[in-house]
């Protein structure tokens, strides 16, 4: 973290390599949050040098506000700005609680509301065809001479099979489990529980949670763990439940794509990501009738309200469905 504090003056650049290593390790947080935390800080810590500061102790509420205005006239957005000023106030915090600095100056700092969007989900209907879509790719793949334009050898072939099989099982504990992507492919053999159909999973700040899935998951991954994980198998798999096709532990990008091209299979599906097969599944789990709190828990988030955006979301969808079929919507 050194670099980007180079340009600052030496108490500036020593406090943020040591917030830096208070984040990493006090705070656990992923090294995607790590760079994006230091490189808010980095922006602020420049200009307020610029405007004379050259020690935590001599940063100020009105530096904080210049900084903050200048993103806004540079034509950052609402929710960059709102996330830089949350990333000024955690640290003008910390170096109060830490010492660094005689007072917390950014605690009144406030920062415009970002605009929340309703993420795309898929109706059930749309969740259905996905993963009939997907089954149905695995049969034709089992059923082919040749697999998907390969050299048409018995080994590519059967290396077909298993990608395929490994597909379904993927998509199936995904909308079953609402999981993150990051979170099924850091998954081990070890971390299912066939007896209780459930998973622990390693969420964000390494928090540990056990989610239940369902019996047609449950199918689709035993059928991937009995015909198709040792057919990719290699002596580097290790106990990585699911693999890619040269045996290593399966990498994000490719389940992304498998994501997008079964929803291309669905008739006027929405294209999502897989994080959209989550935001489903905690849709889908609201409308059912589960409750606020429960569908935060199996998610895995640290906030009620990052779930009541699902709320909003089967309202909207309500909203929507009414205003179609009432005559006098």
């Amino acid at each position: 973290m050194t670099a980007q504090g180079e340009e600052l003056p030496a108490g500036l650049a020593q406090a943020l390599d040591e917030y830096a290593t208070h984040l990493r390790h006090a705070r656990d947080v992923s090294e995607h949050t790590l760079r994006a935390y230091v490189g808010d800080l980095t922006s602020l810590l420049r200009h307020v040098a610029r405007m004379g500061a050259t020690a935590p102790g001599d940063l100020d509420l009105r530096m904080l506000r210049s900084w903050l205005a200048l993103q806004q006239t540079s034509g950052r957005s609402r929710r960059t700005i709102a996330r830089r000023a949350t990333a000024a106030r955690v640290f003008t915090a910390w170096l109060e609680s830490t010492g660094r600095a005689p007072a917390d100056v950014g605690a009144p700092l406030a920062s415009p509301r970002a605009h929340r969007t309703l993420p795309a989900v898929l109706t059930r209907d749309e969740a259905r065809s996905l993963l009939d879509a997907a089954a149905e790719h695995a049969l034709a793949v089992a059923g082919a001479d040749g697999a998907d334009g390969t050299d048409g050898t018995e080994e590519a072939a059967a290396t077909a099979r298993a990608a395929a099989l490994r597909d379904v099982a993927v998509l199936e504990l995904l909308y079953a489990s609402g999981i993150r992507v990051g979170e099924l492919v850091s998954l081990d053999v070890d971390d299912l529980d066939h007896g209780r159909s459930v998973v622990r999973v390693l969420g964000k700040g390494r928090k540990e949670r056990t989610v239940p899935y369902g019996r047609p998951a449950a199918r689709a991954v035993d059928r991937w763990l009995g015909e198709g994980r040792g057919v990719l198998a290699t002596s580097s798999s290790g106990p990585a439940l699911f693999l890619g096709v040269r045996g290593g532990r399966i990498d994000p990008r490719t389940v992304r794509t498998t994501v997008h091209r079964r929803i291309a299979d669905v008739p006027d599906a929405p294209d999502l990501a897989p994080h959209g097969l989550r935001h489903t599944a905690a849709t889908h789990l609201l409308e059912g009738g589960a409750d606020l709190r429960t569908v935060q828990e199996l998610l895995g988030h640290a906030s009620l309200a990052t779930t009541q955006v699902y709320t909003h979301v089967s309202t909207e969808r309500l909203r929507s469905a009414y205003r179609q079929a009432h005559p006098r919507a």
